[in-house]
């Protein structure tokens, strides 16, 4: 019933959709020259041979679903990879991102017709679909098509689990579409169970079976050089409010620890001005990176790496990591901790990371990570570390060995989709 009412609402809904798209078109917020892919309709042939359709709403699910693109393609032959994103930025990402062999799409409304005319049109032999967003009409379609559907990485909110428990039986017809669900964590699971899907498993998050973030090997000899003989650590990912804080607890530091060099990397670099300004007037040298790439001298006290993609770059430089957006004014929500912990830091963190609660949690009872609830704890924690190699060391070694287990979940994932892979009859490469 409940079904048969969103189909119904949808198409007679129709009208307004397509003028709600074209409004968000000529905001700049839809593609102009790929509009009609979201009405299911594509300019593209599909591939010959096998094809594989991997979903993924949006940024956050797009890194996990490339890493495991890559594996698929550097495994199977003859198969072809069709990526679908909701959003323009995610798109934007798929340009240089996607591995040859792999295409992107814009991903349908959930319209009954535009969900025909997508499948009509691709025709994919395995679906592969990344973590939480579920559409009801696309995913009924693929049950009447008979396609295997396999849902990776798997989440449920508990507030997504309440809205999900109040249609019961439509939940368990949704999730039925699935011939295999594998879930991040344990109470994920649980959830997808009470909800009526089957054949549901954990294999933790594949987002942290990601390469080690890259850096530039001459950068990071010159940074290395220009670092020599001084203790330092870097606040990783900062956002409003904490680049202050950290500079604060550098000017205490700094009476104990002299030469102390504190490295704040913002998550935004555009709020360079923003942030300079904040930190104007507190008695500190404090140098910004820039375009220019300016190093620091052996005067600065704070080294703002306001540029992009280098965040590689100072996990491997500096051997302790504070994790930004744990302590910030936004309320927080945390950045991924396994980046730093996969090169070597002593990994450090605020109360404030419900956006990954479930890695760090299980980081701090590990021993892995460091959860510290105020600036002052922090700051007395930094102490102990920056002043014991002993103390670092131990700390580095826990958290890369934690890394090290979490490479594993590639390896999982794969092990549950070659059954579906085979009986498809994709041949696997020759080692």
């Amino acid at each position: 019933m409940v079904l048969s009412l969103y189909s119904f609402s949808m198409r007679a809904v129709k009208p307004l959709i397509t003028a709600y798209l074209k409004r968000r078109q000529r905001a700049g917020k839809e593609s102009s020259s790929r509009f009609d892919e979201r009405l299911g309709v594509s300019q593209c042939p599909r591939p010959k041979g096998r094809l594989l359709w991997v979903h993924a709403a949006s940024v956050g699910e797009v890194q996990s679903a490339l890493i495991l693109i890559h594996k698929l393609l550097a495994l199977y032959e003859g198969v072809q990879v069709l990526v679908t994103t909701g959003t323009r930025s995610s798109a934007k990402m798929m340009e240089t991102a996607l591995p040859e062999g792999a295409f992107h799409q814009y991903y349908p409304v959930d319209h009954p017709e535009w969900v025909e005319a997508f499948l009509s049109h691709w025709s994919p032999d395995l679906i592969l679909w990344m973590e939480s967003e579920l559409w009801p009409n696309m995913l009924l379609a693929i049950q009447a098509r008979e396609i295997p559907a396999i849902l990776i990485n798997a989440r449920l909110s508990p507030r997504s689990f309440r809205i999900w428990n109040l249609f019961k039986s439509a939940s368990r017809k949704v999730l039925r579409s699935f011939t295999l669900i594998l879930c991040q964590t344990d109470k994920d699971e649980t959830f997808y169970r009470r909800l009526g899907a089957q054949n549901v498993e954990v294999s933790d998050n594949l987002k942290y079976s990601a390469a080690p973030l890259p850096c530039d090997e001459a950068a990071l000899k010159t940074i290395n050089g220009a670092f020599i003989n001084r203790p330092c650590w870097v606040y990783a990912s900062s956002h409003a409010g904490e680049e202050k804080m950290a500079v604060q607890i550098h000017a205490r530091l700094k009476n104990s620890i002299p030469d102390l060099l504190t490295v704040i990397v913002p998550r935004h670099p555009e709020r360079r001005t923003a942030i300079a300004q904040e930190l104007d007037g507190l008695g500190l040298n404090i140098v910004f990176r820039g375009e220019d790439k300016i190093l620091p001298g052996d005067d600065t006290d704070i080294y703002i790496a306001d540029t992009m993609g280098e965040l590689g770059l100072f996990y491997r430089a500096c051997p302790v990591a504070v994790i930004g957006r744990s302590f910030s004014d936004d309320g927080g929500g945390g950045h991924n901790p396994i980046e730093a912990a996969q090169l070597h830091c002593a990994v450090m963190h605020g109360p404030h990371v419900q956006n990954l609660q479930e890695i760090f949690d299980e980081m701090d009872v590990a021993g892995a990570a460091l959860r510290l609830d105020t600036s002052e704890s922090l700051e007395s924690h930094l102490h102990d570390l920056l002043t014991s190699a002993e103390k670092i060391e131990a700390l580095q070694q826990k958290a890369y060995d934690f890394a090290r287990r979490k490479e594993q979940v590639l390896e999982t994932v794969l092990e549950a989709l070659h059954p579906t892979l085979d009986t498809l009859e994709i041949g696997r490469k020759a080692a």
